[in-house]
């Protein structure tokens, strides 16, 4: 169903913007069950929402000054029992041509950089999503000519959902829900925003990876005498650019949301001491290289498989470092020798030809003969294995052979470095290009970094200020952040995150005013980062895993347009934040650090609460927060297959605090 089919306008004159003469447009459909669905036109008398026909329930409509914003509140009333659905539109007065827009954690800019195959601008000018997809529940709009921004918030009520049978078309929901929706609108040129209860989604859903499909509206049942009220808050702003928007948005919405931190179930040393079964559970030693199977694993039973990547989805050699540094500090010497055997075997077998890491093998068909390599993978590698080197090294213990080969890692990367500073996001053994955008470059700049700093040589560092040249240009200044994840080329959460490391790693080891630089683009980047945090706990339906479970979302990160899942990706993430509320004074930063740390934890498995994972230890992945599924289950579920390589590394990170710190002092 086309929005502007959905959505009648008609003018409320009492609730105006606080900025300009706009009035709110707005629309009620009521069903019948197994009727089409009637829209009623409505018109303002006093504070009453009416119609020229005789409706079976009342709207009344208050307005009220908050601030500088406008808190606009519906009441609906029934008289008899109906199936409402309230929807109301903002014009803006922006042209569609000058704006761009920001949804948290979902919608970027105009979306461009996703494929036609799921939400952008590819696909339509205008779209209507439930709010629970949104960190913030808000939709906002910024021209670019006037240097304005308006925005739209929900303000949230009591958590309830219901599960769906049907999905699609015209849907009366079989319970209560406080899920509504929010979007944009740009079918007359010029921009309104979208909001209304129970939600609607148009002019398609998204419900998996690259699959969009038919549109919903859904309606919720009134018993006689029952009362709904909801209600959203319109603010505007002047923003220098779309940067400066997200900025300012994001101060507003946690200013607005306040999320707070949960109690953690777990300390720091209790989680680690559940994580390490993960370690032996997951060990593989029947191959020429030893891993922790970390990828393409069942979550019904956590079997071990064959296939093992470095890099991002398994983290093979930093948690191979983990198990070393944990097993030493506490006695377990079996975590030792695993971990010593994992690092020895890619140091005789995990290398290409040309001195590359193997990035991935799945043992069932042997080693590749072609090696297509990733820029991250690569760095992530060097990454894990400088800080495996830094730690022998205190203990009075020295590598040579790994020295050398991570010499020539860093080199093999110069090599590599453009003209303009950027690195090709893969290539292939002899280093030509594969994917040449230089939208992973960030996932270098600390590995050179931290080359630096362990073997004394000013190249890496040079190669490392290089990068941010790029990263500034190309990345930051253009807020343009997208297809740093491994399987994915979208907006998406970990480039921002990679950015805002990047510049911290910088800021460590420089002074002055270069250093007060660097500062100052890892806070412009952490402001996007931080924006795909969910400030707020969605609803889950009974019989929903997760809504059973306790579980709240509040500090869990969106992954990226195209995977619509929440999940624990952080790693030094909350320490970088926590650093930049010192030395900016941006305190938000250090109670979203608060909100994170306590969170994350919700979903550890163990023997007396395995959180639907088959083993203590496997930390889940794809948490599926919304009507969204990677292929199985959907809401308030996981997926079938997950990656708990990367997971407990990440967590590792996070419960590790003075890790980085530490090394680049």
């Amino acid at each position: 169903m086309n929005l502007k089919h959905i959505l009648i306008s008609i003018v409320l004159s009492a609730i105006a913007l606080p900025m300009t003469a706009s009035p709110i447009e707005a629309t009620l459909l009521l069903k019948q069950p197994g009727n089409h669905s009637r829209q009623y036109v409505l018109s303002q008398r006093g504070n009453q929402l009416v119609s020229h026909d005789q409706l079976p329930l009342t709207i009344t409509a208050d307005e009220q000054q908050s601030g500088d914003d406008k808190v606009v509140t519906i009441r609906i009333k029934a008289a008899e029992r109906v199936y409402f659905n309230f929807g109301a539109m903002i014009p803006t007065g922006f042209q569609s041509d000058d704006s761009e827009f920001y949804l948290p954690g979902f919608w970027y800019h105009r979306n461009l950089r996703s494929p036609k195959e799921a939400p952008s601008f590819h696909t339509s000018r205008s779209w209507n999503f439930r709010d629970d997809r949104l960190s913030t529940p808000l939709t906002s709009a910024y021209d670019s000519h006037l240097h304005q921004g308006i925005s739209v918030l929900r303000v949230t009520d009591a958590p309830v959902e219901c599960a769906l049978q049907l999905t699609e078309g015209e849907v009366i929901l079989p319970g209560k829900t406080s899920v509504g929706y929010l979007g944009f609108d740009n079918e007359q040129g010029e921009v309104r925003l979208c909001f209304g209860f129970p939600y609607v989604e148009t002019p398609k859903r998204y419900i998996r990876k690259l699959t969009l499909a038919p549109s919903i509206t859904t309606f919720q049942k009134l018993e006689a005498g029952e009362e709904k009220v909801i209600a959203w808050r319109i603010h505007q702003m002047q923003a220098a650019d779309y940067g400066d928007f997200v900025t300012k948005m994001w101060q507003y919405s946690f200013d607005q949301m306040r999320p707070q931190p949960i109690t953690p179930l777990y300390t720091a040393d209790e989680m680690k001491a559940q994580l390490t079964n993960y370690f032996r559970a997951s060990y593989v030693d029947r191959y020429p290289l030893k891993y922790n199977s970390g990828i393409t694993i069942e979550t019904a039973d956590c079997n071990p498989y064959t296939e093992v990547q470095l890099g991002f989805c398994g983290r093979v050699l930093l948690n191979a470092f983990n198990e070393i540094e944990y097993g030493e500090a506490h006695g377990e010497a079996d975590l030792v020798k695993m971990g010593q055997d994992i690092i020895s075997s890619w140091l005789h077998n995990g290398f290409t030809p040309q001195g590359w890491f193997v990035d991935w093998v799945n043992f069932r068909d042997g080693m590749p003969k072609d090696f297509i390599h990733s820029i991250r993978q690569q760095s992530e590698g060097i990454y894990a294995i400088l800080h495996y080197l830094n730690y022998e090294r205190q203990h009075g213990r020295q590598h040579r052979d790994w020295e050398e080969r991570s010499r020539q890692l860093l080199d093999n990367l110069i090599a590599l470095q453009k003209a303009d500073g950027h690195f090709a996001r893969k290539y292939n053994d002899a280093g030509e290009d594969i994917d040449a955008s230089g939208c992973s470059t960030p996932s270098a700049t600390s590995t050179l970094v931290m080359g630096y700093k362990y073997f004394k040589d000013k190249k890496y560092l040079q190669a490392a200020k290089r990068t941010i040249d790029y990263v500034e240009n190309n990345i930051i200044s253009k807020s343009d952040y997208f297809s740093s994840t491994l399987d994915a080329n979208c907006e998406d959460k970990e480039a921002a995150i990679a950015a805002v490391t990047s510049t911290y790693y910088l800021a460590m080891v420089t002074k002055g005013k270069e250093r007060q630089h660097y500062i100052d683009l890892c806070r412009q980047a952490a402001y996007f980062a931080m924006s795909w945090y969910y400030t707020w706990d969605v609803p889950f339906a009974q019989g929903q895993m997760l809504g059973d479970l306790g579980f709240r979302s509040r500090g869990w990160g969106n992954v990226s347009v195209e995977n619509n899942h929440i999940d624990v990706f952080v790693f030094e993430l909350p320490h970088v934040v926590k650093w930049l509320s010192t030395v900016t004074g941006e305190k938000r930063f250090a109670e979203m650090h608060d909100v994170i740390c306590s969170s994350l934890n919700q979903l550890l498995p163990t023997p007396d609460r395995l959180c639907g994972i088959g083993q203590p230890g496997f930390y889940p992945e794809v948490v599926q927060h919304t009507t969204w599924d990677y292929g199985r289950n959907g809401k308030g579920f996981y997926n079938n297959l997950f990656a708990p390589g990367w997971t407990v590394a990440s967590l590792w990170e996070l419960y590790s605090p003075n890790r980085t710190a530490d090394f680049l002092k």
